[in-house]
């Protein structure tokens, strides 16, 4: 790891949460990004509500394009992921597919 990175690293952990204290933020990992892909398109296919309005809101348009982006990953990925990484991203895959189907008919 190079002096920047680990000087970046540390400047963003070292940076409190609003009201206070530091909370630790989760190992970036490849299983975080998919979920944090997985869940916008589930919410916008109103199937999570809004956490802030609390709201439930439909953007099929938004849902395809994430559907999109996390194919493009399992393209890009292929042959380099870890066994787990892989099936995470399939089974995820499988389920936003079967959501939008079912969603969008």
């Amino acid at each position: 790891m190079s002096e920047d990175h680990d000087s970046e690293k540390k400047i963003v952990e070292d940076q409190p949460a609003e009201g206070g204290s530091p909370e630790p933020m989760p190992p970036a990992d490849f299983t975080l990004l998919i979920s944090m892909l997985a869940t916008q398109a589930f919410s916008a296919l109103g199937l999570m509500p809004d956490p802030v309005t609390g709201q439930t809101a439909r953007h099929p348009e938004v849902a395809k394009h994430m559907i999109d982006l996390l194919g493009m990953l399992e393209a890009k990925t292929k042959g380099n992921l870890e066994p787990h990484e892989s099936a995470a991203l399939e089974s995820i895959l499988h389920q936003i597919r079967m959501a939008y189907v079912s969603e969008t008919k």
